[in-house]
């Protein structure tokens, strides 16, 4: 997180959380998220980092590479998108769109380096340059009120989800109505905080984590790298995944799950009275030997508990428990049944 802005968010109340630079709070996280479930959140997105792809084979670099239709990415336009192993795995995800002539991918931030080294190795002679976007930042507002207190700040407000606006150097993108990520340099987020958080109750990413959940966002950390074939997590129900694209790492395999129809594990909501850890692994007294799911992510519930998102092999889903067969009781819910 860029140091300057680091300073501002403490000064207006941040929580920075013991280990890497989330926000934990603003000094009441049961009350953030209890305002997530039904007013307005203006949430630091310090869990996602930026990667700025730039140069005249920048679109044709990353539609070879990502699992979406770069090539008809349009200024406006935001795409959900992953990177795939040879085998299929998806080791990041993004949320993508056009930064003026480049285009900037957002991901979670610990996976910022290794994806970024590892993208970097096959650049070969593409005219592309690969960087992380240190210097701007992310915000979060979602709620009834978001694209109001947008406007008040003089910012655009995107006419549909998956869409985008600019104003000069911030942009803002609607990924789901009511719910929209602000990107900007960390100085003019600090001189539009105070607009854009009257009316909206600042939060911590717990409160943006439930969101996510609630929107069926399987964001990919480190965690869970490498885990999920885009179908196991229903990332083409979200439209993250083009199958009518030619190749990119995995391609092979994407499809052949796709059109053989073979996927026995999907995303599914989970609740439990105790926390659930990203990448932990889901149990069933059903087939004890091995897992029969792994927690996406998860974060503290405002009615109580936790609930998340959890990759859950399917005949399994009615019996889970956390950790062992004989952890905490999980209920799972498919997103979609």
């Amino acid at each position: 997180m860029d140091t300057a802005w680091r300073t501002f968010l403490e000064s207006a109340g941040a929580v920075v959380a013991p280990e890497g630079d989330e926000i934990a709070s603003f000094g009441d996280a049961p009350g953030e998220l209890v305002a997530a479930s039904g007013a307005t959140v203006l949430v630091p997105l310090a869990h996602l980092a930026l990667i700025e792809a730039a140069g005249e084979d920048a679109k044709a670099f990353l539609h070879s590479q990502l699992t979406s239709d770069i090539n008809h990415l349009q200024p406006g336009q935001v795409q959900h998108s992953a990177w795939c192993t040879a085998k299929g795995r998806m080791q990041a995800s993004f949320v993508a769109w056009r930064g003026g002539e480049s285009y900037r991918l957002a991901l979670a931030a610990d996976l910022l380096a290794p994806t970024l080294k590892r993208l970097q190795m096959y650049v070969l002679r593409a005219k592309v340059k690969l960087a992380a976007r240190d210097d701007l930042v992310l915000l979060g507002i979602a709620g009834p009120a978001a694209a109001s207190r947008l406007a008040a700040a003089g910012l655009p407000v995107p006419a549909a989800a998956m869409a985008s606006a600019e104003n000069g150097e911030v942009r803002v993108l609607q990924i789901e109505p009511g719910r929209f990520i602000v990107e900007m340099s960390a100085a003019a987020a600090a001189g539009l905080w105070p607009v854009l958080s009257d009316g909206a109750r600042p939060a911590g990413t717990p409160a943006w984590r439930w969101l996510d959940v609630q929107a069926a966002f399987p964001l990919v950390t480190a965690a869970t790298r490498e885990e999920f074939v885009p179908q196991m997590a229903d990332f083409e129900k979200i439209g993250g995944v083009s199958f009518h694209k030619g190749c990119y790492p995995g391609q092979e395999i994407v499809a052949r799950t796709q059109y053989l129809g073979k996927v026995k594990r999907h995303l599914y909501r989970v609740r439990s009275a105790a926390p659930l850890p990203a990448g932990g692994d889901l149990h069933s007294p059903d087939n004890p030997d091995q897992a029969a799911g792994k927690v996406v992510c998860a974060t503290p519930a405002p009615d109580g508990g936790w609930v998340g998102l959890a990759v859950v092999q399917s005949n399994f889903a009615h019996s889970l428990h956390a950790g062992t067969p004989e952890g905490p009781s999980v209920e799972a819910v498919a997103v979609n049944p």
